[in-house]
């Protein structure tokens, strides 16, 4: 049962953003990595050098919206985590997404 609707709802909109920020940005990650290991670009001559970093700190507030959402809409740990993990994997996160936003949706909506 969620308690407070309204923060529900602002936590949800929270873990959307973040869901969809870190899917682009793992996307990103990908390339950076591919440019890195699969050509000669080592170092600054990536474009995308300097991107793992931002990155790190952006899946760490994507951790702290899945937590804040799980702990509004009475998530057990294990499913907390696995919505966690699931923004380590490229596209999973944007499939994960849909899928918890539509159960906490459902759920906010009575159904």
């Amino acid at each position: 049962m969620i308690r407070d609707e309204a923060a529900a709802r602002k936590a949800l909109t929270f873990f959307k953003v973040m869901a969809f920020i870190v899917g682009i940005g793992l996307l990103v990650l990908v390339v950076e990595i591919i440019l890195e290991r699969a050509t000669s670009m080592k170092g600054e001559q990536n474009p995308l050098h300097w991107w793992p970093q931002p990155h790190g700190f952006i899946y760490m507030v994507y951790l702290v919206a899945t937590t804040n959402l799980g702990f509004k809409v009475g998530w057990s740990l294990p499913k907390m985590v696995g919505v966690m993990l699931a923004g380590c994997v490229p596209f999973l996160s944007f499939w994960v997404e849909r899928k918890v936003a539509g159960e906490v949706e459902g759920r906010l909506a009575g159904r």
